[in-house]
This record gives structure tokens, C-alpha cells and sequence, in this order.
């Protein structure tokens, strides 16, 4: 009779160790996605470095690309296209079996939103950080010029052959990230490279069939003086974009606040 017992309690705990172990075992976790980093104008893959490491960290798949043009990439001024850039990222996610998550700052809206229309079945949702973001037909100077509240067009410096343009050395933290820390700052005016005009007067052609069938989310940088806010919302507007959220940022919150924009990619993944 002992022998029985002992046997009992033992195929009862055995059954309940089981269940435990299941139900931990589903218990549902953040889900992990693949992200695309596209950086801005008169940057490079750099500033997306803190946010990188903590998405990767949380268990994510990251690909920051490098466009044509920017970075240590050595390809002419004068071949230098807003298509280019589209088809870089679109090469990047070409080799890629998952939908993905693609993000653009600045300048790079115009190309993901370029993107986006190239292979909408690709893109899970596009997410704009301080982003131009246009409608069929324009170009980022078309955007830019209807900016009365940007600070950038009087800091710039156009070359003698007309194919980049400098931003005024003095101005250039205040404008992109006046919020950061002196590292940050540093980092900036280190890795400060002219833009190249010619893609900025390329206008984008976009149709509701492809681009206007991607989810879109929009992050406001409420202290931007390069796209002001003004701008955000009057194209948050046009686009008919529901999900908006905001950071009480300069022009560069992957640099400033890295946790913050971590943290709201996440959640758009989820």
C-alpha cells in the first residue's frame, strides 16, 4: 500500500510539473520583427547605432542601409538619384523572406515612401520619424519650400557646381540636435558630410494601388526646426495617417532619446 501511494504522488506531481512547464511555455512573448533604418540627409548609418543595438538586444532583426552618396560610399555626385536610393533599399529587402518594418528620418521618407511603392507586398508598415513625406509627384525641395517655420534654407551653402548642399558649420548642432549630449553633438559635426542636391528636386510618383495600401505611422519631433512640426502635421494630414505618436525632440531623436524611438518601433511591431 505505501509503494502505491508513493507511486501516485509521484505520477501527481509529475502532471503538474507538465502542466506548469506548458503553460509557461505559451505564454506569449514580445513578437520579433525585422526593421530597415533609413537615415536622413547629411547623415549616415551612424545615428541609428544605439537603436540598432537595443532592437537587436530585444531580438530583433535590424539592416540600417547606407545610401549612395552618404557615409564612406564614393559614388558620383552628378549619378546620384532619389531612384538610386530607392533601389538600395530595395535590395536590402529583396534578400529578406519576411515582411519588414521600414523607417525613414528626414530626407529618407522621401525614400522610403518610394520604397513602399516599388514592392508594397513587402512592407509591413512604414514609419516616418520627422520625415518629409510626400504626396504623387513631389519633390523634397516642393515639401521644404513650404516649410515658413524651418530654420535649414537660410543655413544653406550650395556648391559652384551645383551638385551638393552645406550646411553652415556654426549652425549645424543647433539645427539637427540641439537636445543631445556633447558625445552626441560631436558625433554629428565628426561625421558630417555636404548632401547631394540632385535627388532632393526628384519628385516621386506614388498610387493608392501600392503606397497608399501600406500601413503608415508617423513620429513628430516636437522641436524640430528642420521639419517643423507645422509641416509634420499638414503632411500627417494629407497622408491620412491615424497612428501618430510624438517625442519631445530635435530633429534627431535616434541620437537624443535612442530609448524612446526603441521603445515606439517595438510597439509599432507588435
Amino acid at each position: 500500500m505505501k509503494k502505491l501511494v508513493l507511486m501516485l504522488l509521484s505520477a501527481t506531481s509529475s502532471v503538474f510539473a507538465f502542466a506548469s512547464c506548458t503553460k509557461e511555455d505559451t505564454t506569449p512573448s514580445a513578437k520579433s520583427q525585422t526593421y530597415v533604418l533609413v537615415h536622413g540627409a547629411w547623415q549616415a548609418p551612424y545615428v541609428w547605432d544605439a537603436v540598432r543595438a537595443d532592437l537587436t538586444k530585444a531580438g530583433n532583426k535590424v539592416i540600417v542601409v547606407e545610401l549612395p552618396g552618404h557615409g564612406t560610399d564614393k559614388t558620383p555626385l552628378y549619378t546620384l538619384t532619389l531612384d538610386l536610393y530607392r533601389d538600395k533599399v530595395v535590395a536590402a529587402i529583396s534578400q529578406l523572406n519576411e515582411k519588414v518594418i521600414l523607417v525613414g528620418h528626414s530626407m529618407g521618407g522621401m525614400v522610403v515612401s518610394a520604397v513602399a511603392e516599388k514592392m508594397p507586398a513587402k512592407i509591413n508598415k512604414v514609419v516616418f520619424i520627422g520625415a518629409f513625406l510626400p504626396t504623387n509627384g513631389q519633390a523634397l525641395v516642393d515639401l521644404a519650400f513650404s516649410d515658413p517655420d524651418s530654420q535649414l534654407g537660410p543655413n544653406l551653402v550650395e556648391s559652384a557646381d551645383k551638385l551638393m548642399l552645406d550646411i553652415k558649420k556654426e549652425n549645424l548642432i543647433s539645427l539637427f540636435i540641439n537636445d543631445g549630449s556633447q558625445n552626441e553633438k560631436e558625433s554629428v559635426f565628426t561625421n558630417y558630410r555636404g548632401e547631394p542636391s540632385i535627388p532632393l528636386t526628384n519628385k516621386v510618383t506614388l498610387t493608392p494601388q501600392n503606397f497608399g495600401s501600406v500601413e503608415k505611422v508617423y513620429i513628430k519631433t516636437l522641436q524640430d526646426v528642420v521639419v517643423s512640426p507645422g509641416l509634420q502635421d499638414r503632411m500627417i494630414a494629407g497622408a491620412g495617417i491615424k497612428t501618430v505618436y510624438t517625442v519631445n525632440t530635435s530633429h534627431s531623436p535616434f541620437l537624443s532619446q535612442p530609448t524612446e524611438i526603441t521603445n515606439l518601433l517595438v510597439k509599432i511591431g507588435q
